[in-house]
């Protein structure tokens, strides 16, 4: 079996077990690109009340969060946790999106991946992880993430090594599903890129935990070194 075969094999027993994940959660693609700076070191439900603090305080568009004060952002911020050192880089994306976009997400969606990807990875406080989900979920760019939840599925599965760094990852990942992608046995890939990487984070979550519960997990026995 091929890795890209036996990437496909992953992805298609986590659909069956869980189905589509409609990710990202935002109800705009700015909503988006704040949720993935907030996200950073704290778990989903504690930047739900984060963003739900920008919407009730009416804030939540680039031009209005750029005018917050530091103490008013991460006071709104509060919930999501390391509150001052977010509203920083906060503030620090959003001088780049109003000064370089004018807070368009239009305009940004015209440059390259490449561009964008540079340009996120210049921003202070901005990493892979962070730069990768603004471009696939706020910006539709075919960008794979890799997180802690993919690094340890991947892993325990033998598909990468424990000592893999974030671009070999992405790199194993991209390679495999533009193979896949190609044969047009799936759909294109963004959309590809989008639900693999939503569905990784799911089994991590329920099953692949710090101290895994493989019993009724869906990838149980699923392991590359048994498939080459």
């Amino acid at each position: 079996m091929s890795r890209s075969d036996f990437i496909t094999e992953i992805y298609s027993k986590l659909f069956n077990a869980f189905g589509p994940q409609r990710w990202w959660p935002g109800e705009t693609p700015f909503e988006v690109m704040v949720g993935a700076i907030l996200t950073q070191n704290t778990n989903w439900g504690n930047v739900e009340k984060a963003i739900a603090n920008l919407k009730l305080r009416g804030v939540l568009t680039p031009h209005a969060m750029r005018r917050l004060s530091h103490e008013d952002l991460a006071e709104l911020i509060r919930p999501a946790g390391y509150f001052n050192i977010k509203a920083n880089r906060l503030h620090h994306f959003l001088t780049y999106f109003v000064d370089t976009y004018g807070g368009d997400v239009t305009r940004m969606r015209d440059k390259s991946l490449a561009t964008l990807r540079e340009e996120l990875l210049a921003v202070k406080g901005i990493g892979p992880e962070t730069a990768d989900s603004i471009l696939l979920y706020a910006l539709d760019q075919p960008s794979f993430v890799i997180d802690a939840y993919t690094h340890r599925v991947l892993s325990r599965h033998f598909l990468i090594t424990e000592e893999a760094d974030y671009t070999e990852m992405q790199e194993t990942m991209t390679s495999a599903l533009s193979d896949v992608i190609a044969r047009g046995d799936r759909p294109e890939a963004i959309q590809y890129y989008n639900e693999y990487h939503a569905l990784l984070v799911r089994v991590g979550k329920e099953f692949c935990k710090p101290k895994p519960q493989c019993e009724n997990c869906p990838l149980n026995g699923v392991n590359w070194d048994s498939k080459k």
